[in-house]
């Protein structure tokens, strides 16, 4: 809402020929509660990559969350890019997953249904790929396909390919959750995610209650109180 706001204000004021920048949205974003929630937890994550390790930082998420509130001068940092972490298929084990029972646990196209995501089918694909060969030559063989693994939505699928007999990826799009976990997590770094036309995707804002306090509760949602 804020970059919208700040681009509306820079359409606003330029002229034709003038170079459109929303000069105003960083200073706006840094004065918002997004920015203080944000800059409250930056040290959570990081910090289990210290030297603390893993009960260290346990116990110092702990100690930051309910008294610390990210008001310490300092800021810790992950080690390296996410996308690093991913390890090939020849050092790790498969998982077998137990299949869902329809009652605590659910398949993953249930649960997308549930997200209300939607995308118009004539939109430009908002997931493309700088190299449409590095699936085929790196991830599939190297990786065992983690696209189908890190997303969550099923938009990644590895399909028999009957050109060589071997295995491309199919990308569907139109299930996108628009959580960007492909844009950070793939290993070769490219997957392209750019955001959609019109406005689709997953239906994340709260829904109003049918009542007289319905924009009071929807606003008290949307400020996560």
């Amino acid at each position: 809402m804020l970059a919208a706001e700040a681009a509306h204000e820079a359409i606003s004021k330029a002229s034709e020929k003038e170079t459109l920048t929303p000069s105003s949205y960083d200073k706006t974003l840094r004065d918002s509660w997004v920015y203080s929630e944000l800059k409250a937890v930056r040290n959570i994550r990081p910090s289990f990559h210290t030297p603390l390790g893993l009960f260290g930082g346990l116990a110092y998420s702990g100690l930051d969350t309910l008294f610390l509130r990210g008001k310490v001068p300092w800021t810790f940092s992950h080690p390296t890019p996410d996308h690093l972490a991913t390890l090939p298929k020849s050092q790790c084990e498969k998982i077998e997953y137990p299949k869902p029972d329809g009652k605590i646990s659910f398949d993953l196209l249930t649960n997308l249904t549930r997200s209300g995501t939607n995308h118009e089918e004539d939109q430009p694909i908002h997931l493309t790929l700088r190299d449409s060969k590095v699936p085929k030559s790196i991830n599939w063989p190297e990786f065992d396909g983690p696209e189908g693994r890190y997303c969550p939505a099923g938009v990644y699928e590895y399909v028999d390919d009957p050109a060589d007999g071997g295995k491309k990826l199919q990308i569907n799009a139109q299930n996108c959750i628009h959580c960007k976990t492909c844009d950070i997590k793939d290993p070769t770094q490219n997957i392209n995610w750019v955001t959609p036309q019109g406005g689709g995707g997953p239906q994340v804002n709260p829904r109003p209650y049918v009542n007289v306090h319905a924009r009071e509760l929807t606003l008290q949602q949307y400020n996560g109180t």
